[in-house]
């Protein structure tokens, strides 16, 4: 499925709400505590922070999608097709930065 359409099918869900959408600070901060919680997992699995014995395990894809679900929230608020954002990056990628990084020798 397009981003668009997931953008579609969040906005009929929350269009049943009195307030569909929360304010672009709050959906800001909100995208902020969830690029933290995945943080946290990260650092859990992967980094120096030992996990407490009682603390419930890491959902690493979880966090991924909650900042996904409220990037798309953000982006509904303010009118962005996220599938047009994203050829837009990756259209950067390819042409802009494709001989920025080194890349694998052939072979």
């Amino acid at each position: 499925m397009s981003l668009q359409k997931y953008q579609q099918e969040i906005d009929d869900w929350v269009q049943g709400y009195e307030k569909p959408y929360w304010s672009i600070w709050s959906q800001f901060a909100r995208l902020v505590e969830e690029v933290g919680e995945l943080g946290r997992a990260l650092n859990h699995e992967h980094g120096d922070k030992i996990k407490k014995a009682s603390e419930e395990p890491d959902d690493i894809a979880g966090e991924m999608g909650d900042i996904l679900f409220d990037l798309m929230c953000l982006a509904n608020t303010k009118g962005i097709n996220l599938d047009d954002a994203i050829k837009k990056v990756i259209n950067k990628a390819q042409t802009r930065d494709k001989d920025r990084f080194p890349k694998k020798a052939e072979g």
